[in-house]
């Protein structure tokens, strides 16, 4: 009869009344003033995504509605009088939903931010595999943060379970370094950049565009046409040159004169190298010069810029200036040297000299005879 008559108590009915009025107003309250404040952000992001304004009320709209309800119970319960251990365990479920709240404000926070970079609607250009990592990394430690705080304060000893993470963390990093070594060459290829997807790159023995940045291989498709897969760790070991970044191309040239060129054809032919570079466009003359006496040819030196990192565009400017070469030491009666040698022959006699097999007459001049012979390539 005695638990009836508890039952059948005006004032506890009439405090869980008052409970479940004030739950329902407060609850009321805060989810017009949430909705009200998201709307209002969205109304001054003016539809831009990339401004904070938009960015605080997606965050915002992650708010949980049973996590209001929860709040506004836990405040209504602070009306009527309860008992100590009710107070105790309220103040448990207030950090609780609090820090759910929290946590699930963060982690949308998060998820914003590295979608952002992904999709470049911050201006940048940001590697997907590093914000990837980047964003799972902090929400692991958000939530484990999160998860640790709740055991914590309801009063689970979180030592051993701390100290158990740390062995198993260690126990499985070393088990997965190479992987490991992997994933944060990659992380640091997402914070560097020394090279993008789509960049020219040489390192090696490759040559090739970067297709694809993963967590532990890069992909690069070579010239000759195969994909060419690397592991990120071996990739940062090694001196890679990146073309695509190449605002200008310095062009080094050789060619050859004859020997007998008289001295002042030779000065006309720098002149006229200079002249054609400079004609030429998108090229920046640098110098042209009389090198040197080689084995078989008065060499030149040519030095010029390109302006501009397309090698095909290199080439047909290359093509150019040698064709313009070509018509320039025509009109300057001036040859280009051809490979050839100069035998000398000691003895009393020349040789037998036949051709197609007949004997022909060889004239002596004195004991020493010099035959010039030339050979061309």
């Amino acid at each position: 009869m005695e638990q009836w008559n508890i039952w059948l108590d005006r004032d506890l009915w009439l405090g869980i009344g008052i409970v479940l009025v004030a739950t329902a107003v407060i609850y009321t309250v805060l989810r017009t003033v949430v909705s009200t404040l998201h709307k209002r952000l969205l109304a001054w992001s003016k539809g831009q995504e990339s401004n904070w304004p938009h960015f605080l009320a997606m965050v915002i709209g992650r708010t949980s509605r049973l996590l209001l309800l929860a709040f506004s119970l836990l405040l209504a319960l602070r009306l009527p009088e309860l008992p100590g251990n009710w107070q105790s365990a309220l103040s448990h479920t207030w950090f609780v939903a609090l820090a759910l709240q929290i946590a699930l404000w963060v982690d949308a926070g998060v998820r914003l931010w590295s979608r952002s970079l992904v999709t470049g609607k911050n201006g940048g250009s940001f590697n997907p595999v590093m914000t990837t990592i980047v964003s799972i990394m902090v929400l692991i430690v958000v939530w484990s943060v999160m998860l640790l705080s709740i055991l914590a304060n309801l009063g689970v000893d979180i030592t051993a379970l701390v100290a158990s993470l740390g062995v198993g963390g260690i126990a499985v990093a070393l088990a997965v370094q190479t992987v490991l070594s992997d994933v944060f060459a990659s992380l640091s290829i997402g914070v560097d950049k020394p090279f993008e997807i789509g960049d020219f790159v040489v390192f090696g023995e490759v040559a090739g565009s970067i297709e694809h940045i993963g967590l532990k291989t890069t992909r690069i498709r070579s010239l000759s046409g195969e994909q060419v897969v690397c592991a990120n760790a071996d990739l940062l070991k090694q001196v890679v040159h990146n073309y695509k970044r190449m605002n200008t191309r310095r062009i080094v040239f050789k060619f050859g004169i004859n020997f007998d060129t008289p001295s002042d054809k030779v000065r006309q032919v720098s002149e006229k190298v200079g002249d054609i570079i400079r004609a030429t466009p998108n090229t920046r003359f640098d110098r042209a010069h009389f090198l040197g006496f080689d084995e078989s040819q008065l060499t030149f030196e040519v030095v010029y810029i390109v302006q501009g990192s397309d090698y095909n565009q290199y080439m047909d400017i290359q093509q150019e200036i040698n064709l313009q070469l070509l018509d320039a030491l025509r009109e300057l009666d001036v040859r280009f040297a051809m490979p050839r040698r100069d035998l000398r022959l000691v003895g009393d006699r020349m040789p037998e000299l036949r051709v197609a097999g007949v004997p022909q007459p060889v004239e002596q001049e004195g004991r020493e005879a010099n035959q010039r012979l030339p050979r061309f390539n």
